[in-house]
């Protein structure tokens, strides 16, 4: 197991929360298995589980509460860990390759409309009573808005981003580089909270600062939108992550094509970048009619 786990962090190099989730899904199993078996798994034993050893393991963490969503993961993190046995260790087991779990309903992210994410902006600008936190706040949000990036990119960037760039060379998920450009708008805010910023901004610093001089914590930012959303009446759903969702629907909205939105996401699959924008057919039906060729 342990192997495993090493590979898939320093190999398929995953994100952290993942490789987290995945150490404790394979914690889980193997303590199963331990009781099941009456012993520790080796490879001869997991060469011969069944499909109804792993509804059993399936069926004790439904009683203990797991969503079929968390199921399905379950289910996803112990088939990748059987490919991985089969490709180092030729240990196959076409009862496991084959099990199926429950169906993974997808839900919609619900975007923050174009003159709500304005909103938000001008008003998070408000609630501090220091200029360059204030500053700080606006620039953060608006970059998240306007460069579509994740919380966790924005408040890692690094003080030698002052001034602004042209364009941002970030590594996501998975170590997949990408390039970002910035327009106008983030870089002015950036660039207002850069001459403003008490606390130096060079390449071995946070660009995002804290009150007290440290790197800025997301939890610190989503508690700032969060004052916004209940001054402004928006719903829960109005988060940093949310603004990451409406700068790639308003894209869309506004002609951009998935493949280039993708990109600018940083998503390895186009299908992710569908239910990010939330999709319809009736846009879809649009794009269709004017882009093809009558015969």
């Amino acid at each position: 197991m342990t192997d495993f786990l090493d590979y898939i962090e320093l190999e398929r190099r995953l994100a952290d929360n993942t490789v987290q989730a995945y150490t404790a899904d394979m914690r889980e199993f193997f303590a199963f298995l331990t009781v099941h078996l009456e012993g520790e798994p080796n490879l001869a034993a997991l060469a011969k589980l069944k499909a109804r050893d792993l509804r059993a393991f399936l069926t004790v963490r439904r009683r203990q509460g797991l969503s079929d969503t968390s199921v399905a993961r379950l289910l996803s993190t112990i088939k990748s860990f059987f490919k991985w046995l089969d490709h180092k260790h030729g240990v196959s087991n076409s009862d496991i390759a084959f099990l199926t779990g429950p169906p993974r309903r997808r839900r919609l992210p619900r975007p923050v409309s174009e003159g709500g994410v304005s909103e938000v902006i001008e008003t998070i600008g408000t609630l501090q009573t220091d200029a360059w936190l204030a500053a700080r706040d606006v620039a953060a949000v608006t970059l998240i808005y306007g460069a579509g990036l994740r919380i966790s990119e924005a408040l890692g960037l690094s003080g030698d981003h002052n001034p602004a760039p042209e364009t941002l060379r970030l590594s996501g998920k998975a170590g997949r580089v990408r390039l970002v450009p910035l327009i106008d708008t983030v870089r002015q805010a950036l660039d207002a909270y850069g001459q403003l910023c008490p606390f130096p901004l060079k390449s071995d610093t946070p660009y995002f600062y804290g009150a007290r001089g440290k790197r800025l914590q997301p939890q610190v930012l989503r508690k700032q939108v969060q004052l916004v959303r209940g001054a402004l009446g928006l719903p829960e759903t109005a988060t940093p992550h949310a603004l990451r969702h409406s700068f790639a629907t308003h894209l869309l909205a506004n002609g951009a094509d998935l493949r280039s939105i993708q990109s600018l996401l940083g998503h390895a699959s186009l299908a992710t970048t569908q239910v990010y924008t939330g999709v319809d057919a009736g846009h879809l039906r649009k794009v269709h009619a004017a882009a093809h060729p009558r015969w």
